[in-house]
């Protein structure tokens, strides 16, 4: 059987806010911020009957409270999903919304579903990194991993010691390169955070010189 090939059709995001009690979503639900990017794109995409969908693939670190319940099943019901298409939660932590997707076109690469919807949310207003998270002792009594592992920044910075030679000027211009060789030259994506789905970008937007005016 050969796989079919997939494409990535569209992509919308909410934007970008601070968290805590004055943020612009500490009075909006984790799931309602799933809902509004669903809904957004399925009225951007007239054409796509709601019942096509085959899977609503949806990312969250901390699944507790709004950001529980199966987030992909539960928000697709909330955005009018027929109940016949189904949906399902993914945690890999920072990485999770990018494996929601790779998850899902593999779907549509081996014919389980023609059209599928992926993402991720995390609203760390609502769910502070590392609220209700109880790691097991053994993991640092036993050294299976560095203390450090617990902590994303002080992953970062190890990574930064282990490979000093991958600079931020380095990685920007990988980046852009990155960007402009997955298009036409024209348009191309990337991924974001918040409730993200794959975003459409200029390349304009996606320059080295624009990266690297941007904070690490």
């Amino acid at each position: 059987m050969r796989a079919r090939d997939v494409v990535f059709v569209d992509g919308v995001r909410t934007p970008f806010g601070k968290s805590g009690p004055k943020g612009i979503y500490a009075e909006t639900r984790a799931d309602d911020l799933v809902v509004r990017v669903i809904r957004e794109l399925l009225r951007r995409n007239p054409n796509l009957p709601p019942e096509r969908v085959g899977e609503v693939a949806i990312a969250a670190t901390t699944q507790i409270g709004d950001q529980g319940l199966t987030i992909g099943r539960s928000a697709a019901i909330l955005a009018g999903l027929p109940v016949t298409v189904p949906g399902y939660a993914i945690d890999r932590m920072c990485a999770g919304a990018m494996t929601a997707v790779t998850t899902v076109a593999g779907e549509v690469a081996l014919g389980a579903a023609d059209v599928a919807i992926a993402g991720g949310v995390e609203h760390m207003g609502r769910h502070p990194m590392g609220e209700g998270v109880d790691p097991n002792p053994r993991f640092v009594s036993e050294q299976l991993v560095d203390e450090s592992a617990l902590f994303m920044g002080m992953t970062a910075e190890n990574r930064h010691d282990r490979f000093p030679a991958i600079s931020k000027q380095r990685a920007d211009a990988y980046a852009a390169a990155l960007a402009a060789s997955a298009s036409d030259g024209r348009v191309t994506w990337t991924w974001s955070g918040c409730a993200g789905f794959a975003v459409a970008a200029s390349t304009e937007l996606t320059s080295a010189t624009w990266l690297g005016s941007t904070r690490t």
